[in-house]
């Protein structure tokens, strides 16, 4: 007898069937067995059709396999406590300062924008919410922003633009040497209260009373008062104190302002204000008060004049900053910035409209006219 292999179809047969492999065999009409009835050819076909397929399958799985060894693109988080109306200044500049580095978003980063509409209370929120959403890295823009944001966490970088003694607040540890995981621009802003008050006096002569518009819940206010103070004495002025700690108290604060028949106002920087610049410019020219404003977009929104640094400037600077974190630069070896750069800018319709001649000297340094 010829023993067959043991996966010969005849094989099974022969067995079940009782038959042995002799000339002329027919197998067994058993339903349960049709399937080795047909012809060889036709399991031949079924294979090549089942590894047609797998091969189809997988071949349709390689551009998947791809993709998921691309590398994932990096999403920063933004922290403001501004709100999205009044600062689409600043996240303009923060996405040039990073294209000057080749990021552009939507092509090889994305951002997530977190904005308080000026309630800092929220900001520890909004901040835990990034680090949850295990974002690259968290851009804080003001002093508030960036002490929650490294109150959220100790381990994700964290670059910010703040409007004081990033030192002195307890951002960083030196300016040269920051530590720990965060780094970022600092703007001058205390260094120039005095020169506020003195070109305003230039303006507003007359004036021996001005009110100072401050946030009293401000980090930074005590150094600021004192160089306000210090300037004020060589000045010969008095200095009445308003408060404001939104946008909401603005309008009574020039109301009150215009009522008492004050001479003039000078705005203290501070992140409310900065945020809000142009709200306060609009309040000020609304009630006829010569105002100082830190800011630019103060003026440009009705204000008299403003001097302070040019956060267009200090925004691209950080995005700039960002864009060296994602390259792999650690926070800690990155010195702050210091951003020198200032802008003195003069309405000189909302001078018309005050009554107000300007000084001829100060046109001729002014960086911005706008008549």
């Amino acid at each position: 007898m010829v023993r067959t292999g043991a996966n010969d179809p005849s094989a099974t047969l022969a067995v079940h069937c009782g038959n042995g492999l002799m000339p002329g065999f027919v197998p067994c009409p058993s339903a349960r067995l049709s399937r080795y009835n047909a012809a060889p050819e036709h399991g031949a076909d079924m294979r090549r059709r089942k590894f047609i397929s797998l091969l189809g399958g997988a071949a349709a799985a390689w551009p998947l396999a791809a993709r998921a060894q691309q590398p994932t693109m990096p999403v920063i988080g933004l922290l403001d406590a501004g709100s999205a109306r009044n600062r689409s200044h600043a996240l303009a500049a923060f996405r040039s300062g990073l294209a000057s580095a080749d990021y552009v978003e939507g092509r090889n980063v994305s951002l997530q924008v977190r904005y308080s509409d000026g309630e800092f209370d929220r900001l520890p929120e909004l901040a835990r919410d990034l680090v949850r959403n295990h974002v690259a890295l968290i851009a804080a823009f003001g002093n508030a922003a960036a002490l929650a944001a490294k109150g959220a966490t100790p381990t994700i970088p964290i670059v910010f633009a703040s409007s004081a003694d990033p030192v002195a607040v307890g951002l960083v540890s030196s300016l040269t040497s920051p530590g720990w995981n965060v780094t970022g621009v600092s703007i001058l802003n205390q260094e120039l209260e005095g020169i506020r008050l003195e070109r305003l006096v230039e303006v507003v002569p007359q004036a021996t009373t001005i009110g100072v518009l401050i946030n009293p819940a401000s980090l930074t206010i005590d150094p600021k008062l004192r160089a306000l103070q210090t300037a004020a004495q060589i000045l010969d002025r008095r200095l009445q104190q308003f408060h404001a700690r939104s946008q909401q108290d603005f309008e009574a604060v020039f109301a009150t302002a215009e009522q008492q028949g004050l001479g003039a106002m000078v705005v203290v920087s501070d992140t409310v204000f900065s945020n809000e610049s142009a709200d306060l410019g609009r309040a000020a020219a609304d009630h006829k008060v010569p105002s100082m404003g830190p800011y630019s977009p103060f003026t440009r929104a009705g204000g008299l004049m403003s001097y302070g640094s040019d956060l267009g400037e200090a925004y691209r600077a950080v995005g700039a900053t960002a864009a060296r974190v994602l390259r792999g630069e650690k926070p800690a070896d990155i010195s702050v910035q210091e951003s020198t750069k200032v802008e003195f800018v003069i309405n000189l319709k909302s001078a018309q409209a005050l009554g107000l001649k300007i000084p001829q000297q100060l046109i001729a340094i002014a960086n911005e006219i706008i008549e």
